[in-house]
């Protein structure tokens, strides 16, 4: 550099912040004391900058050393197979995205694989690879619907990697406690403590865990300091009560229904109104039952409605709410929510000794029937009453398909959700078989995994009827992704006809067999990569990846 001044000549005691403040003057206005302005003004300000910085940081103190982390906590689950590790880190390094286009191809995708591997690991109780941890919890943090299995897997590592990295915070935050360990059934004061002075997710967690353990302690734990509770507080502890609610909480949700806060008078009568010896559940009986009845006068039995003309401070009390939604009117509304909370064994009393198919099947007089239909139908969903359901939901060949209270999709989906596995599956497929796939992805979304081979044959059959139909298969893509994810691999090889491309026949839409036909090959090959992830964590492993490795 041609300065005038070397670095050992340049004015180096000049301040930090002189040099700072020449800087963004520009040395065309300022320069360094004892330096001429010019051409060379520039270079002499960076040679004194080079000296300061040296000076700056030879002189800086070091800092007192922190203290050593702790070592995380041993995980004593099995380690996971060498070829399931494998798999673990191809899954964690697919990125959505990076597909040109909105065209899928036929390779599977990898990151909506990640769950199932996920759910298959934990139910055979394998640890993390360590080395896979800081992927695993970037995966996680990016989607919510992955923490649950995500951290699950992780195991307390996961917590220990998270109090170093702001970015995995919330991995603390969605454990109870924060991570932090529980007292014991045994450790009474230790558990006094935290509940009166706890954070209020450590109050919770807490709760939870007791409740879990021991109902009646959690229900003696949170009546001590019941009345000095927020509003918002005490609501969300009333909820967890649902953890095996049973009549033993009856006076506590009694005692409740005078709360101060209305939210907090319609949960205990909610939960009141799903213990079917409840006092509050025979109120609700009495007042429903006095509303309904069957008329002999005509033709043939009727079902006649007297909805309430009022709405009293009795009924208030047990979760009525008076005003009306707008747009109803407020005597259905009263009906609807007295005969949602009736216990449903009232009814067969009630009505001459009927099953709930023949009360169902009853005439409604004077248009009442969709309200009180309904009514059963939120009633079924509430107290988890298959037979009800069944009787609800109806044939699923019906021209409905949806029974004579369902009167929506979600209704469906609520109804089918009471019944078993293997029931809930026959109805879907039989609902497919008669009208197709376009209604049915919300019923498909409440079915269990992987799909029971009648649905799985019938969701393939109806696929393949939309193929020879000739439209484009974009439709049906929510289809075929749940099929990605639910249909069982097993079905790889009644698909294999399906992945050539068709002949297209006339009035077919351009290119959608070439469409089809690449649809079928991601959904095969996925099918297969399935298959192959369930069997590296069933195989008895050559090697492992240790979780103390």
């Amino acid at each position: 550099m041609n300065s005038p001044l070397t670095p050992t000549d340049a004015p180096a005691g000049s301040s930090w912040e002189e040099l700072v403040t020449v800087a963004l003057l520009g040395t065309e206005r300022r320069t360094l004391p004892g330096t001429a302005p010019g051409r060379e003004a520039p270079g002499a300000l960076l040679d004194a900058a080079a000296v300061q910085t040296v000076r700056r940081r030879a002189g800086l103190r070091p800092g007192r050393a922190a203290a050593r982390p702790e070592p995380a906590a041993e995980d004593p689950r099995p380690a996971l197979p060498r070829p399931a590790a494998r798999r673990l880190a191809m899954l964690l390094a697919d990125r959505p995205g990076t597909g040109s286009g909105g065209r899928r191809g036929t390779a599977p995708d990898l990151m909506e694989l990640l769950p199932q591997w996920l759910a298959l690991a934990n139910e055979r109780g394998f640890a993390a690879p360590p080395e896979l941890l800081p992927a695993l919890l970037d995966a996680a943090r990016g989607r919510t619907d992955l923490r649950p299995a995500a951290l699950t897997f992780a195991g307390p590592r996961a917590l220990w990697l998270a109090r170093l990295n702001p970015d995995w915070r919330f991995a603390l935050r969605a454990t109870p406690g924060g991570g932090a360990a529980l007292p014991g059934s045994g450790e009474p004061e230790r558990t006094r403590q935290l509940w009166q002075e706890g954070l209020f997710a450590e109050r919770m967690a807490l709760l939870a865990a007791i409740r879990a353990r021991d109902a009646a302690a959690a229900r003696e734990l949170l009546a001590t300091t019941w009345a000095t509770e927020r509003a918002e507080d005490r609501l969300m502890f009333l909820d967890s009560l649902r953890t095996g609610l049973s009549a033993a909480d009856e006076l506590f949700l009694e005692q409740a229904l005078a709360d101060r806060s209305r939210n907090v008078r319609a949960t205990a009568a909610e939960l009141l109104s799903a213990l079917p010896s409840s006092a509050l559940a025979g109120r609700m009986a009495d007042r429903a039952g006095s509303c309904v009845a069957v008329d002999h006068t005509g033709r043939g039995p009727t079902i006649v409605v007297e909805a309430p003309h009022a709405c009293d401070a009795g009924m208030e009390r047990d979760g009525v709410v008076a005003k009306a939604p707008a747009g109803r009117g407020e005597r259905s509304w009263w009906l609807g929510q007295l005969v949602e909370a009736a216990p449903l064994a009232t009814w067969s009393r009630r009505l001459g000794g009927r099953t709930p198919e023949e009360i169902v099947a009853l005439p409604v007089a004077d248009d009442w029937q969709g309200e009180l239909h309904a009514a059963w139908c939120r009633a079924a969903v509430r107290q988890r009453d298959p037979s009800w359901s069944r009787a609800m939901l109806g044939s699923p060949s019906a021209p409905e398909a949806g029974g004579p209270g369902a009167v929506s999709l979600a209704e469906r989906a609520k109804l089918l959700g009471t019944l078993g596995s293997a029931e809930r599956a026959e109805w879907v497929a039989g609902f497919i078989a008669v009208h197709g796939l376009s209604e049915a992805f919300q019923l498909l979304g409440v079915c269990g995994v992987p799909w029971a081979g009648p649905l799985g044959r019938a969701v393939v059959d109806a696929l393949n009827i939309a193929r020879d139909a000739g439209s484009y298969p974009w439709s049906f893509s929510g289809v075929m992704g749940l099929a990605e994810r639910c249909l069982d691999p097993s079905e790889a090889v009644r698909l294999d006809a399906l992945t050539a491309v068709p002949d297209e026949p006339e009035n077919a839409s351009p290119g959608a067999g070439g469409y089809w036909a690449e649809s079928f090959q991601r959904l095969v090959g996925t099918l297969r990569l399935r298959a192959a992830m369930r069997l590296e964590l069933d195989g008895a492993p050559m090697g492992v990846v240790g979780s103390g490795s």
